[in-house]
């Protein structure tokens, strides 16, 4: 396996003939069937801190990772090295381990008539030409223009740009191979606003496929400013029941635990508390979880799974009710189900919503708590209880009264489904979970 030279397009036939050069070797030492997936990926990442430059780091990587089957025996191995003796070497040792593992009815590749034939050109490269001399300017000018917003900035924690570009290919003995490239570029901004001695910390950032699409450096340093500012005489609440408001990028997370729930590993090792609930109201009736997998340029797009198997626009849930699982290859043989095409995760998971901004749901909340920040793991998924230290903002009479800390929000997850009162419009873009703020009719702050 040579050492490839590009990361765009042009890669992608090189890295298919490594594929391929990698399951005849497999099959040589006797494999019963195999996949491979192959990458080449490289970056920039600049750092500034206090207006001084701390870091700049360029990064290239390449290897291989095999995944081969001896009739139910299954066995992966994985490496950085390349050329002939490293593919030897590894088949062998993917081999060895298959030999000794036990066997699985559900393990193996997916259909063979089920492989992806034609796959949609998403738009997913666009290399942005930023030399480490422009991205150190860049990262400045975002740090300098949150000093810049308010007298009570008083530090930053660092500001980071990362440009990453990279290719990978996949393949398995059915003889299906499918590759792309792809880039993902971003910046972000963390600052301090000290007054009245107590110091606060926050942040505010943007990431794009498209370098030049990213927001304005400035605005992200003003925006993380004001932020940080806001937060300023921050203090607990005492311990109520009231309704809470989940900003859009907090609220991201509460629709990514669905998905961990709704996952076909979790449902056929016994550990989540949906188990078993498909048919059932989940969610108010006008709610509505689809996947989109094939939008141009969407950070969360792809043409096949993990398993080589074509990806499909899909509801997950509808009129409130569960439709569908999200299932891989595996985890479906283990349910008894067809795969849903979801082996590695769902793609560009999309909120149905109202047309009321934040700014509405928080006159309609009227009194209660706008969360802006989580913090900590309290989430059991297998009972569904959830319990996350919280930041944010005291609401009442649908107005902003004081910052929040040191609160702990709590309830079960099923509750808080149903509760569900309504969805913003204020949507957020920078992840694979496109959903505005979310409004939950009532749930357990614990403060002082």
């Amino acid at each position: 396996m040579s050492a490839v030279e590009g990361v765009g397009p042009a890669a992608v036939p090189q890295l298919q003939a490594q594929v391929e050069q990698i399951i005849a070797e497999a099959k040589k030492q006797g494999a019963s069937a195999c996949e491979v997936a192959v990458s080449v990926e490289q970056g920039l990442s600049t750092s500034v801190r206090q207006r001084e430059v701390e870091t700049v780091e360029f990064n290239r990587d390449q290897g291989f990772g095999i995944t081969l089957y001896v009739g139910q025996r299954k066995g992966s191995a994985s490496t950085s090295a390349s050329g002939e003796a490293a593919i030897r070497e590894t088949v062998a040792a993917a081999l060895a381990i298959a030999k000794h593992a036990s066997e699985d009815e559900c393990a193996g590749l997916a259909d063979a008539a089920l492989m992806a034939r034609e796959l949609p050109q998403l738009d997913l490269y666009h290399a942005w030409a930023i030399s480490p001399e422009q991205a150190i300017e860049q990262a400045l000018a975002c740090e300098a223009a949150a000093f810049a917003a308010d007298k009570r900035i008083k530090n930053a924690d660092g500001t980071t740009l990362n440009t990453h570009q990279g290719c990978r290919v996949y393949g398995n003995s059915h003889g299906f191979v499918g590759g792309y490239a792809s880039t993902r570029h971003s910046l972000s901004c963390v600052m301090i606003a000290e007054d009245g001695g107590q110091m606060q910390r926050d942040y505010w950032y943007d990431v794009n496929r498209q370098g030049e699409l990213l927001a304005d450096a400035a605005d992200i340093g003003r925006r993380a400013a004001q932020r940080a500012v806001s937060r300023l005489g921050a203090r607990p609440v005492p311990t109520c029941e009231v309704p809470v408001l989940f900003s859009a990028e907090s609220a991201t997370g509460l629709f990514g635990h669905f998905l961990a729930a709704i996952s076909g590993g979790n449902l056929y090792r016994n550990s989540s508390f949906l188990e078993g609930a498909l048919g059932q109201q989940l969610f108010p009736e006008w709610l509505k979880l689809d996947e989109r997998p094939h939008i141009p340029r969407a950070l969360g797009s792809a043409a096949f799974d993990g398993d080589g198997l074509a990806t499909y626009g899909k509801s997950f849930v509808e009129g409130g009710e569960l439709l569908s699982y999200v299932l891989g290859t595996y985890s479906g043989r283990k349910l008894g189900m067809p795969s849903t095409a979801n082996a590695g995760g769902v793609h560009n998971l999309f909120v149905s919503h109202g047309d009321e901004d934040q700014q509405a749901l928080l006159k309609r909340m009227g009194r209660g708590l706008l969360v802006t920040e989580l913090m900590g793991h309290g989430l059991n998924l297998v009972t569904g209880d959830y319990s996350r230290g919280a930041g944010g903002y005291w609401v009442e009479n649908g107005e902003i009264q004081f910052p929040v800390q040191e609160v702990t929000i709590a309830g079960n997850l099923r509750d808080m489904f149903r509760q569900i009162v309504a969805v913003g419009n204020d949507l957020e873009l920078r992840s694979n979970i496109r959903t505005g703020s979310v409004l939950i009719e009532r749930m357990t702050v614990a403060g002082s």
